[in-house]
């Protein structure tokens, strides 16, 4: 589903910055403006509710097309595999998304990482398995026999994360099918369906990013906690396509900056909520991307 955004501004710093690169140009110019009038297309992954979602891309995207001078729509996938494949066949110029679908669409779309985000300071945070507290699970070792939920299965802290966290104690081998440790393994579709379904007790626990518990109301928060959590992951990025304009690409990277500025902050809610951007480092997936060899994801 796009949004359709309003009638842009044309003169802000990102655009002049556009104007000015663009003119310099010696290399594609045509397919550069080309680009640049039909505008940017982003892809948002159902991390949260999905009708929430549309309304928040409603705003960033409207805010976009006046920073960029430029048409800026957005459109939610069904899942991290629907954002890579959507980055492969141009259906997408730019997609927020996870770590790991960042390795597969690097591998297989040529997609590049532009900006990660921050919480608390810091471009990475980790994965938690997230029980009960009423349910008399202490360590991962009860959880045999018992169902679990994870966020995607393309997820990073939403699935392989978590996943691993069983294996590194030996409770099953990579690559093991995990339906054989547990009763049933489901994907609930984003880290708020699968922490709601521990919440609301229709599975034992569940695989999902240390922030998870914050999308619970606060009388569900003192009914859950947690009882293991992963290594550090790179946090949630935003990615370009392989074949972008790089003067696109490095304006929206500009206007996606200006979200840090104290009087533009408000506008982060509306982009999963981090605390601000920083520019990616490509050095910090790459134990990810060994994590995605070692379950078969990779070549």
């Amino acid at each position: 589903m796009m949004t359709t955004c309003t009638e842009p501004r044309p003169f802000s710093p990102a655009r002049r910055s556009l104007l000015v690169s663009m003119a310099a140009l010696s290399l594609a110019p045509a397919m550069a403006w080309a680009q640049a009038e039909d505008g940017l297309t982003l892809a948002f992954v159902p991390q949260e509710d999905p009708e929430k979602l549309l309304g928040d891309i409603r705003i960033i995207t409207e805010w976009l097309s006046g920073e960029l001078g430029m048409s800026v729509r957005g459109f939610v996938t069904s899942d991290h595999a629907a954002a890579v494949e959507a980055l492969r066949n141009g259906d997408a110029d730019i997609s927020f998304m996870g770590a790991l679908p960042y390795v597969l669409a690097n591998e297989y779309a040529g997609a590049t990482a532009i900006l990660q985000e921050v919480y608390f300071g810091r471009p990475y945070y980790t994965a938690r398995v997230f029980v009960r507290r009423d349910n008399g699970i202490a360590e991962l070792a009860d959880l045999r026999g018992k169902t679990i939920a994870f966020a995607d299965p393309i997820s990073e802290s939403g699935y392989y994360y978590p996943l691993d966290l069983f294996a590194e104690v030996g409770l099953f081998q990579r690559g093991d099918d995990p339906g054989a440790f547990f009763d049933r393994v489901l994907f609930a579709g984003g880290y708020q369906q699968a922490i709601q379904a521990v919440a609301n007790g229709l599975v034992d626990a569940a695989g999902a990013s240390q922030y998870a518990d914050m999308l619970l109301t606060p009388n569900q928060q003192l009914e859950v906690t947690w009882i293991a959590e992963s290594r550090p992951i790179p946090s949630h990025s935003v990615i370009a396509r392989g074949d972008l304009a790089p003067d696109l690409r490095e304006v929206f990277v500009a206007a996606m900056l200006r979200l840090n500025e104290p009087e533009l902050r408000y506008l982060l809610q509306y982009v999963y909520g981090p605390d601000g951007y920083v520019v990616a480092d490509l050095a910090a997936y790459e134990e990810v991307r060994t994590l995605a060899r070692a379950y078969g994801l990779l070549r």
